[in-house]
């Protein structure tokens, strides 16, 4: 007897109604689809302000808004595909354990690196002094600047 729940592949998995493993990596895959989909809106106005200015109002409205619904379709499906589901399920199981700094730990890495920083353009800035000073001495640079 042949098992019925094979995957159908990719486009098969597509046009599927059902969610894969509804409760696991809900946060993860919900930002992944926000993320999708806000990036497709982004490209929907620019396409609309942009390439369809010459057209009329309905076609820089109607053409955005099938762009968008289709990339909302496609959003859903493909966090809700099996392979990128457990995916993103196991990136949030990663990210679950991951030990997060506190607020003085941040502040002073962060102090620290914005230090670091500061000494080392200071130090580029000398080396781009001296050599500056060092070309003109010798007559390569003749320009003033």
């Amino acid at each position: 007897m042949a098992k019925t729940d094979e995957p159908a592949g990719f486009w098969g998995e597509l046009f599927r109604f059902d969610l894969y493993k509804r409760n696991q990596g809900r946060l993860t895959r919900q930002l992944t689809a926000v993320a999708i989909l806000l990036t497709a809106a982004i490209g929907a106005w620019v396409f609309s302000s942009a390439v369809l200015v010459t057209y009329g109002r309905m076609a820089q409205t109607l053409v955005p808004a099938g762009v968008v619904a289709v990339a909302a379709w496609f959003a859903f499906r493909v966090v809700n595909y099996p392979r990128f589901a457990d995916f993103l399920i196991s990136v949030q199981a990663e990210m679950d354990k991951v030990s997060w700094p506190s607020k003085t730990e941040l502040y002073r890495a962060t102090v620290v690196v914005i230090g670091t920083m500061v000494i080392l353009a200071t130090m580029l800035f000398g080396f781009d002094l001296f050599w500056v000073w060092l070309f003109r001495l010798m007559g390569i640079l003749t320009t003033t600047t």
